[in-house]
């Protein structure tokens, strides 16, 4: 049973059994029968809420035989950065610039976005696959800079000014690529939307502090990491709350909660060279 998109003005979910199965069939026959003779199709929005990427088409019918891998992304992302943002904001006494957490932004926020990220690229959703691997590598990235062994602050000896002074750099570039992430995802929905410009602000605050520390200016430095925080925050709630809603799509609750469908937002390239074909045609 292959899952395909389908136009908007059809119905968002479809199916169609070839035959009816007769009294004595047992269950496992019924369901092998509706794989192989039947069919699901979901819409746009649909497709667009689970995998965080337009509709569009792929060859062979993977997305059937594997699980949608979106979520599990998700819980990486939400599970690192929450407790990252709290560390930020000193709640209950937290600080240290979130080190004691380093074990979330190994296993969360490193491994289960690149597994999440890997699985987005074996079902052909590329944007996914980027989004997901480079945020991977993020908190892979930020995890061996707080880790002793790989000593990163070490080189500096006691000039940790410059250390600041460079790592500082780290987070501003990310704030580029989120910033790419922000235009793209206008394709998307509106909670990913916000997720990306929470994250382009709070880069730069991050960046931010790091030069305020460098140059000594420590009270300032931690007013800027707490504004980061905050800022990083609001994007955590939103992925948590993106996170609920896939999850109650995925186990088809009765009730539904919106992410602001934006794929219909922005005309695809294909979309604007089918208008523009068709109205060549009208004008022959």
């Amino acid at each position: 049973m292959a899952i395909n998109t389908t136009p908007q003005n059809s119905a968002p979910l479809e199916k169609d059994f070839s035959t009816v199965h007769s009294d004595h069939e047992t269950r496992d026959e019924s369901l092998a029968r509706i794989r192989t003779a039947g069919s699901i199709a979901i819409s746009p929005e649909l497709f667009e809420k689970l995998y965080l990427t337009p509709a569009h088409k792929v060859k062979g019918d993977l997305r059937y035989k594997f699980a949608n891998p979106t979520p599990l992304g998700l819980v990486g992302f939400v599970i690192a950065l929450t407790p990252l943002c709290c560390a930020l904001m000193g709640w209950r006494g937290a600080g240290g610039g979130g080190a004691a957490e380093i074990g979330a932004y190994y296993w969360f926020g490193g491994g289960l976005q690149l597994i999440a990220g890997i699985l987005e690229f074996v079902l052909g959703n590329t944007f996914p696959f980027i989004v997901l691997s480079s945020f991977g590598a993020f908190f892979l990235t930020f995890a061996t800079t707080l880790t002793p062994f790989y000593n990163a602050s070490g080189a500096y000896g006691t000039n940790s000014a410059e250390f600041h002074a460079t790592f500082a750099f780290f987070p501003l570039w990310m704030g580029l690529l989120c910033l790419f992430y922000l235009i793209c995802s206008l394709r998307t929905n509106a909670v990913f939307v916000l997720i990306f410009f929470q994250l382009v602000v709070a880069l730069g605050l991050l960046a931010a502090g790091h030069w305020q520390t460098a140059a000594h200016e420590l009270e300032l430095a931690e007013k800027i990491n707490m504004a980061a925080g905050a800022v990083a925050f609001v994007a955590a709630i939103a992925g948590w709350y993106l996170l609920l809603s896939q999850l109650l799509e995925v186990l088809d609750f009765p009730f539904q909660i919106p992410v602001g469908d934006l794929s219909g937002f922005i005309m695809s390239g294909t979309q604007k060279r089918e208008k523009m074909e068709k109205d060549a045609a009208h004008q022959v």
